[in-house]
């Protein structure tokens, strides 16, 4: 017997390969996927001869680590359930149970990717949920209760998940550090000869080593095994940095900061000053600013009205150090996104106008009543670009 080894990206025809690896799928039967960091021998955790064979490529036990969990076993010697591979974040929720404001963070900013986060997910939850889709607790959720989810950024890995009709669940197949010259898919093929079905080659791995695994304890989370992602890195994707642009950053920019930071940190139940310990930063600059300068006291009594607190603003200029580090970037008007992409070019994705109708205009000069109305203006399309982004509930 040979497996069949297709070039998933040289084939004539990739979508008839996509459907074929997913049929097999639905079917009980097992294939080999790419991620982007390992291969990994794929079956449907609902079909129990597949979930069978999954164990006997894993060696029941003899501790040959799955693509997203650091080893088989546990420290007891029994059996650690396979982590299940998703084709969106947004089917996390079929297996879970609340999993707070930080495990929702940590799967909108790290999902898709090298990550396998591990939840806790309470006894009445794990059962509810095995007894829907027939299938033992044990083999879905681990003895401490939790789940380990992977949603693995690959188009071939989410095409095929996500068309094979229920949850899946691999084990590594190779492609790890020593595949980085070449596509590790007719090793495999020959390794597993007999035990899969189909082998879908996109090459070699990405990034050529294991997921990092991080289990999310509460408001907090911990390193369960290092892998691409260092905790550094994890620390970094983690922070949501959202930058307002304007000209002097004296008006406009300032006043759209202190009501998005206001808003998000009522959002988050703290005070303003404590959105930074929920990941979240908030910032300004001007494209044409004199740093240091104070906000317009107009613009300061217009946000306090909203709740919101400008006192201590200094104006800072715009630089390329602040644009990179930005999640999302709202200009005032196209004349600061265009200043904003001409600093930095790779950036451009990331900027928009806060009013995708036009620009807002200065209201450098005007009376109080002209702020008072700029502040409801910027508050409203503030919500409405934040609630975009799910950082606030729409209203």
């Amino acid at each position: 017997m040979s497996v069949p080894v297709v070039s998933i990206f040289s084939t004539a025809d990739y979508e008839g390969q996509i459907r074929r690896a997913a049929d097999l799928l639905a079917a009980g039967r097992l294939v080999v996927l790419p991620t982007e960091t390992v291969y990994g021998a794929a079956g449907l955790l609902t079909k129990p001869e597949a979930l069978a064979a999954l164990k006997r490529i894993r060696g029941g036990g003899s501790g040959q680590a799955s693509p997203t969990t650091p080893s088989s076993d546990d420290s007891a010697g029994h059996a650690k359930p396979f982590t299940i591979h998703l084709a969106d974040p947004a089917d996390a929720a079929a297996v879970l149970g609340d999993v707070g404001d930080l495990g929702r963070r940590m799967m909108r900013k790290l999902w898709p990717g090298p990550v396998g986060l591990v939840f806790d997910v309470p006894a009445d939850r794990r059962a509810a949920v095995a007894a829907a889709l027939g299938v033992a607790e044990g083999d879905l959720y681990d003895r401490d209760g939790t789940i380990t989810l992977r949603c693995p950024d690959d188009l071939v890995a989410q095409e095929v998940i996500g068309r094979a009709g229920g949850p899946v669940v691999l084990t590594a197949a190779g492609g790890g550090a020593s595949s980085s010259q070449a596509s590790p898919a007719a090793d495999i093929a020959r390794t597993l000869d007999g035990q899969v079905d189909l082998v879908l080659d996109a090459g070699p791995t990405r990034f050529h080593q294991p997921s990092t695994i991080l289990r999310v304890t509460g408001d907090g989370y911990k390193i369960v095994r290092k892998g691409v992602y260092d905790e550094r890195i994890v620390e970094r994707l983690l922070r949501t940095t959202i930058l307002f642009v304007c000209s002097g950053n004296t008006c406009r920019s300032p006043m759209a900061e202190a009501i998005a930071r206001h808003l998000l940190a009522e959002a988050n139940g703290v005070p303003d000053g404590q959105l930074e310990q929920k990941g979240i930063t908030v910032a300004s600059a001007g494209a044409y600013a004199m740093p240091g300068s104070r906000a317009t006291p107009a613009g300061v009594d217009a946000v306090k009205a909203l709740g919101a607190d400008l006192t201590t603003h200094r104006s800072r200029q715009l630089t390329p150090e602040l644009i990179h580090q930005a999640d999302m970037i709202f200009a005032m008007g196209r004349g600061h996104a265009a200043a904003v992409a001409a600093m930095a070019p790779s950036a451009r994705s990331k900027v928009a106008t806060l009013d995708p109708e036009g620009d807002i205009e200065d209201p450098i000069g005007g009376d109080p009543g002209l702020y008072q109305s700029l502040a409801g203006e910027l508050r409203r399309l503030i919500e409405r670009r934040l609630s975009e982004r799910e950082l606030l509930r729409a209203t």
